[in-house]
């Protein structure tokens, strides 16, 4: 699955056949890449921080991290 934004980069590529499209609007993209990826986690991580257990939280990768990775870097064959 693609992210918004990816999607959006991926047009812009096709657009390039067409127009000259400035290399700060690849770097703009790379920015909101991590600025969404940043939000999709922390959105996914709303809840986490909340210790029913009472044994407090160990976690490596969070969960938002691992929706994230498991939803969008998977590799599209």
């Amino acid at each position: 699955m693609k992210t918004a934004v990816e999607k959006l980069e991926m047009k812009i590529v096709v657009l390039e056949k067409y127009y000259n499209i400035p290399h700060e609007i690849y770097v703009l993209c790379e920015k909101a890449k991590v600025e969404e990826r940043e939000n999709i986690i922390n959105a996914a991580n709303q809840d986490e921080f909340v210790d029913e257990s009472g044994f407090g939280i160990h976690e490596d990768i969070t969960k938002g991290e691992q929706y994230y990775n498991e939803t969008f870097n998977k590799k599209e064959s």
